[in-house]
């Protein structure tokens, strides 16, 4: 199957391709319920040593820069107590985190979560974070220009593979919070 976006020629849709997923993504992909069907998330096998933004824009070609957004977790702090978070931002911007994303979750300090931390709460490999099968309790801050994007590349969970969907369908992850000018 052709994908919307990219040079990619072997998609197929992501509930088909369950194991080549992280245990919390394949349930998220397996169990979705949101209006957006599951059938439009597309798997793409692609290179682990090409999983980071730049490494596979520049194979694939600079145009899936526009097309794509990366998902970070941060650890919002206030009075003793950090609180996790992840947020979802286009690929050529960055995330808002002493500005947007401190203000919206009431936090003194943001920073981005250790590596360790984040890998080990999400079950998903570094380098391929992804929204569907983050930890229910922690709110998904997605920025507006996400949401807009006809089809988005994303991590698949793991550094092998990219999951591609219609950006609408961020909005549908239990959550999941839009917040305008979260991307600087």
């Amino acid at each position: 199957m052709r994908t919307p976006i990219g040079p990619f020629d072997n998609a197929l849709p992501a509930p088909d391709c369950l194991a080549e997923l992280t245990p919390p993504v394949a349930r998220a992909v397996g169990g979705w319920k949101g209006d957006v069907p599951a059938a439009q998330i597309l798997y793409v096998d692609t290179d682990p040593a090409i999983a980071d933004t730049t490494a596979f824009v520049a194979h694939f070609g600079r145009e899936l820069l526009d097309q794509s957004a990366n998902c970070v977790v941060v650890a919002a702090k206030r009075g003793g107590q950090t609180t996790l978070a992840a947020c979802l931002v286009p690929s050529a911007a960055r995330v808002d985190v002493n500005g947007a994303v401190r203000r919206h979750l009431g936090a003194r300090k943001v920073s981005f979560a250790p590596m360790e931390t984040t890998v080990e709460l999400t079950g998903m490999e570094y380098g391929g974070i992804t929204p569907l099968g983050l930890p229910e309790d922690w709110p998904l801050l997605v920025d507006t220009a996400v949401r807009d994007m006809p089809y988005v590349l994303i991590g698949s969970g793991r550094r092998r593979g990219k999951l591609i969907a219609p950006g609408k369908l961020f909005t549908e992850i239990p959550g999941a919070e839009l917040i305008e000018g979260l991307a600087i």
